[in-house]
């Protein structure tokens, strides 16, 4: 039918009591606008869950995120020592609970990690042999990847396995299995999770022009004797101070020319003091805490809220720049209380690293970050939209 055909016959139903667009189905106001559905065209975006948060203990959680996430992460249940503690014993309540909760919100589910030095259980440790460690590695991601075979949408299936150097960690796959233990453990993945799932490589300070460079050697070998590696994970463990914007960047489009799409991984930037300049992420690290280590007990002041918001500003300016090769990003936590960084490298301070408070209610940081897609667009979607929303 003709457009001003149609027009006139709506016009003259209308005479009739035909419904005003306002109240149609899709009008603005039932729009959700939520981190998910901002950015929908340029990546999925989502967190990191704890066991609280899929389990029914915290519900406003469990909330917060189904209403603002399409991707999830499991914390630590899915690491060596939570589900498979003793040879032949898996614990899979959890991980299924995590599992049916993306799949309920038609999430992009992610498993981590398979391989990993640090929280491996002890029996795993104990193995000396490389035949039978080899066979344990193959069991365990075997069992893991491969029970969650078409439902877990991508794995890190290694992670952390690199000096800042750029060199091989020596960990204790490396001083028994030498180098070769990275790409069996992505063949492994590759069988059991089925080639539909997506396998990454995922490390912190991938920002370090050394460690980049490590990584890109790294994975150009793990591919060339076999194993596949659908991209990087690049941990954005950040603080208010670094790293640049234009070093961040610099990795990014390394990562490109080297043909690995990026995943922004384990993203918060703490606005706390950062003990001896201490760098990464490496969680067997501590410090003791003093009043000068933690500022900002009881509140964060409206200045250093605007310094935060400054900074994931630049940090999302940077991501829209290169969404077409950022396919992922995870905040890591669900708000303030659960981030790991109360807890490290100092114990017992109070951060504030993302975008929702204690009390799950959205910060300065979270409008700021929701507004750059208007800027990328150039249109006034965002705050017709936020305006219908708080209207309804």
């Amino acid at each position: 039918m003709h457009i001003k055909n149609y027009l006139l016959l709506l016009a003259f139903a209308c005479l009739y009591g035909c419904e005003s667009p306002a109240t149609a189905e899709e009008s603005p106001k039932e729009i959700p606008f939520t981190l998910s559905t901002v950015f929908a065209d340029q990546f999925v975006v989502g967190a990191a869950l704890g066991v609280k948060h899929i389990n029914g203990t915290d519900t406003l959680g469990q909330a917060l995120v189904a209403r603002e996430y399409n991707t999830i992460t499991p914390e630590n249940m899915m690491k060596w020592e939570e589900i498979n503690p003793e040879p032949g014993v898996f614990n899979w309540e959890d991980p299924d609970a995590f599992v049916e909760f993306g799949e309920q919100n038609d999430m992009f589910i992610v498993g981590h990690a398979l391989v990993w030095h640090s929280q491996l259980s002890k029996y795993v440790e104990e193995i000396t042999d490389p035949d039978e460690l080899l066979t344990a590695m193959k069991t365990h991601i075997d069992a893991v990847a491969g029970r969650y075979k078409g439902r877990i949408d991508g794995w890190d299936v290694v992670n952390e396995a690199l000096n800042e150097d750029g060199t091989l960690r020596e960990s204790h796959f490396y001083k028994v299995l030498g180098e070769d233990y990275l790409t069996e453990a992505f063949k492994m993945a590759a069988a059991a999770a089925g080639p539909e799932t997506k396998l990454y490589y995922n490390d912190y300070n991938m920002w370090n022009a050394d460690k980049r460079e490590g990584a890109i050697r790294m994975i150009e070998k793990i591919r060339a004797n076999g194993g596949r590696v659908d991209g990087i994970g690049m941990q954005a463990h950040y603080s208010i101070v670094g790293p640049t914007i234009d070093t961040i960047e610099q990795s990014i489009i390394a990562y490109e020319k080297a043909d690995l799409p990026i995943m922004m991984t384990e993203l918060d930037v703490t606005v706390l003091p950062n003990p001896w300049d201490l760098v990464g992420a490496e969680v067997s690290q501590n410090f003791e805490n003093s009043p000068y280590m933690n500022p900002f007990p009881d509140v964060l002041p409206d200045s250093m809220q605007a310094v935060l918001a400054d900074r994931y500003e630049d940090l999302f300016q940077l991501y829209l720049k290169h969404a077409d090769n950022i396919e992922r990003i995870t905040f890591w936590g669900v708000n303030d209380g659960h981030s790991w960084l109360n807890g490290w490298p100092i114990s017992g301070r109070t951060n504030y690293p993302l975008l929702f408070d204690r009390s799950y209610q959205k910060k300065p940081v979270y409008e700021r970050v929701m507004s750059l897609i208007e800027q990328e667009k150039g249109e006034n979607n965002y705050n017709y939209q936020k305006q219908a929303n708080e209207v309804n």
